[in-house]
C-alpha cells in the first residue's frame, strides 16, 4: 500500500468518527486488554460504536473483547475507549496494529492508556498483580511501522528511550499504592502467541530482562511512541507462564479472574483520567 493510501484510510476513518461522536475532543485514549472491559472508567455521555460499524476497523475475534469505540466524559476530560484490541496472532499483518493508534491520534489523542492481561515470568509478580511497565523487548520478530510510513506519522526511525511516560508511571504507582493494590514497576516481552511460552522459552525471556510476557501492547507503544504520544502499560498478571507453576489456566479462567481485577483497575484509570498528569 502506498503511504498516500496508508494517510487517506487513517483519515477516513478520524472523520467518519469525528461526525459520530461530534463534540467529543478526547486527549486519551484507553486500549482494554482480555477479561478487562469492566474495568474501563465510567464515564458520562457516552456514544458507542460496534467494530465493524467502522471503516477499516474489523471484528475482534477474541472471547473478552467486546469490539466497540467508546466516546465519554469525565472529570470534564473526554475520553476515547477501545474494548478490545487487534493481535498479530489474529492473522493480520503486524504492521495494520499501527491503524487504529493512528486513527485516535488524528482524532487528537496525546495520552494512550494501554491495558492488558500477561504472564509472570517470575514467582514474585503472582496472579492478580498490577504491573506498569517502564520498558519491553520486542521478541515478535516484526515492527508494526515497516512497510507502513508516511511523514505525518511521525519520523521514520522513533526514539525509544523512553517508550513508557515517566510522570504517568508515577501516577499510576501512587493511584495503585492507594487502593492498596499489589503493583510494581516492570518490563513486557512481547511475543506473538497464539500458543504459550514454553518452559525453555520462559528462562531465556527471563534472562534477557523480562518481568512479564504477553502477545499484545508493544505494537500499539512503537506506533504511539512515533507519533509522540504518551503511553502507560498497565498489566494485569492473570496466571504464571510455564515451569513457573503447575497449574495451568484455561483463557476462561483468565476471564474469570480478570472480573475480579477489574474495579482495581477500574480505580487506576479513573484516577489517572483525573489527575493533573493527563
Amino acid at each position: 500500500m502506498e503511504s498516500s493510501e496508508i494517510l487517506a484510510n487513517v483519515d477516513k476513518t478520524a472523520v467518519w468518527l469525528k461526525r459520530l461522536a461530534a463534540g467529543f475532543s478526547p486527549r486519551t485514549a484507553i486500549i482494554a486488554g482480555s477479561g478487562l472491559g469492566n474495568s474501563l472508567p465510567r464515564l458520562e455521555d457516552k456514544v458507542s460504536v460496534s467494530y465493524k460499524d467502522i471503516p477499516g476497523f474489523p471484528s475482534t475475534t477474541v472471547k473478552g473483547h467486546a469490539g466497540e469505540l467508546v466516546f465519554g466524559r469525565m472529570g470534564g476530560k473526554d475520553a476515547v475507549m477501545m474494548r478490545g484490541r487487534f493481535h498479530y496472532y489474529e492473522g493480520r499483518p503486524l504492521n495494520f496494529i499501527a491503524f487504529p493508534i493512528r486513527v485516535l491520534a488524528a482524532l487528537g489523542v496525546k495520552n494512550l492508556l494501554l491495558t492488558a492481561a500477561v504472564g509472570s515470568l517470575k514467582p514474585a509478580i503472582k496472579p492478580g498483580d498490577l504491573v506498569i511497565l517502564k520498558d519491553h523487548i520486542n521478541l515478535m520478530g516484526s515492527n508494526p511501522l515497516m512497510g507502513n510510513y508516511h511523514e505525518a506519522f511521525g519520523e521514520m526511525f522513533p526514539d525509544m528511550n523512553e517508550p513508557y511516560d515517566k510522570a504517568l508511571r508515577r501516577e499510576a504507582m501512587k493511584l495503585a499504592k492507594k487502593s492498596r493494590i499489589r503493583a510494581r514497576e516492570g518490563v513486557y516481552a512481547a511475543v506473538t502467541g497464539p500458543s504459550y511460552e514454553t518452559p525453555a522459552e520462559v528462562r531465556v525471556y527471563r534472562m534477557l530482562g523480562g518481568d512479564i510476557a504477553g502477545m499484545s501492547v508493544v505494537p500499539e507503544t512503537i506506533t504511539a511512541r512515533q507519533l509522540k504520544l504518551r503511553v502507560a502499560g498497565l498489566c494485569w498478571v492473570s496466571n504464571f507462564t510455564s515451569g513457573i507453576s503447575r497449574t495451568a489456566l484455561t483463557h476462561e479462567e483468565v476471564l474469570e479472574l480478570g472480573a475480579k481485577v477489574s474495579p482495581k483497575m477500574q480505580a487506576v484509570l479513573e484516577g489517572l483520567l483525573k489527575s493533573k498528569v493527563i
